[in-house]
């Protein structure tokens, strides 16, 4: 596990705690739908940098 993917992926758990926070307080669909492929590419490409295949 190097450096980029432990960033990916906490960038990845960060975005996805912000979707979970938008939806609470009610924003638009648009913004949170945004941030959720955001988190959930951040998060793939992660675990594809891992190189545990």
């Amino acid at each position: 596990m190097n450096g980029t993917s432990t960033l990916l992926i906490a960038a990845g758990l960060f975005l996805g705690t912000g979707v979970y926070s938008f939806a609470k307080q009610g924003l638009p669909k648009g913004v949170i739908v945004l941030l959720a492929i955001a988190s959930a590419m951040c998060l793939v490409a992660g675990v594809l940098r891992l190189d545990v295949w």
